[in-house]
């Protein structure tokens, strides 16, 4: 089975504050396929950390389509706690973000049957951080 690698990154200035994603999406030998950064307005860490997983696994459906059902997908968060949270083992205690645990499971269920959340300390994901500094930069 193929395995890619998506790499997303949330993060706010100013907690809430001008927020910003950035994700980059790697074939199994470490090829870019898929970069995307964006401003998302102002935010707080956590919801640019779940909007950032939404936005991931949006790229990767646009860009796998329907064979996104046959492919090893790793989802590597810099945000403990949003990664707790989608695979319950943590609370969502700020309401405003149920909306979008529900999309991201809705996601998982409809097209990423085999996806597997990973934490991934922010200097080790070098790649979507710097994509989030180039939109804030901006």
């Amino acid at each position: 089975m193929e395995k890619v690698t998506i790499f997303t990154y949330g993060v706010s200035q100013g907690n809430p504050g001008p927020a910003a994603v950035g994700v980059q999406i790697l074939d199994k030998k470490g090829k870019v396929l898929e970069e995307v950064f964006e401003s998302i307005g102002n935010a707080s860490d956590n919801y640019a950390e779940y909007f950032a997983v939404i936005r991931g696994l949006q790229v990767a459906k646009e860009h796998f389509d329907t064979q996104t059902q046959k492919i090893d997908f790793e989802l590597c968060l810099s945000g403990e706690t949003t990664k707790k949270q989608l695979n319950n083992e943590d609370t969502i205690t700020h309401p405003g973000l149920v909306p979008h645990f529900i999309e991201v499971h809705n996601m998982r269920i409809e097209s990423f049957p085999h996806l597997t959340l990973s934490y991934v300390p922010r200097k080790k994901n070098v790649a979507a951080e710097r994509l989030v500094n180039k939109t804030l930069d901006a």
